[in-house]
């Protein structure tokens, strides 16, 4: 959907991470490299908070410097801009989301504007 495609090592971590997506409960984002789950925040009204809770997690675990370079699954839409500039301070270089929400194209520009990789799958993971 954006400017910029995905690498390749990139399409690797994101079809990896949106596997995990699927098997989170509803509101979630999943952090991932290609091989490895690096932080999950879920049952977040706000995909902000969503990411907020993911960082902490992290933190907590001392590994938020796994977190650069990672890749986002998002099982529902990115409602707004905000929450894709969230993702890219977390350190994310690429997203996948199943789209579909009245402001794409505010989302699409905003992952643009911050060299963010998105693909939209058309579909949700909204597991409850």
């Amino acid at each position: 959907m954006t400017r910029r495609a995905p690498t390749d090592a990139e399409w690797e971590a994101l079809r990896f991470a949106w596997r995990v997506c699927a098997h989170v409960k509803s509101n979630a984002v999943v952090f991932t490299s290609h091989d490895r789950t690096i932080a999950i925040g879920a049952g977040q009204m706000s995909r902000v908070d969503a990411v907020k809770l993911a960082v902490m997690k992290a933190e907590e675990r001392g590994e938020r410097d796994r977190l650069a370079g990672s890749v986002v699954a998002s099982d529902a839409f990115f409602p707004f801009a905000d929450g894709i500039v969230a993702l890219v301070r977390a350190g994310a270089t690429a997203v996948v989301q199943p789209g579909g929400s009245v402001r794409d194209a505010e989302v699409i520009a905003a992952a643009d504007q911050q060299g963010l990789a998105m693909v939209f799958t058309g579909r949700r993971h909204f597991k409850h």
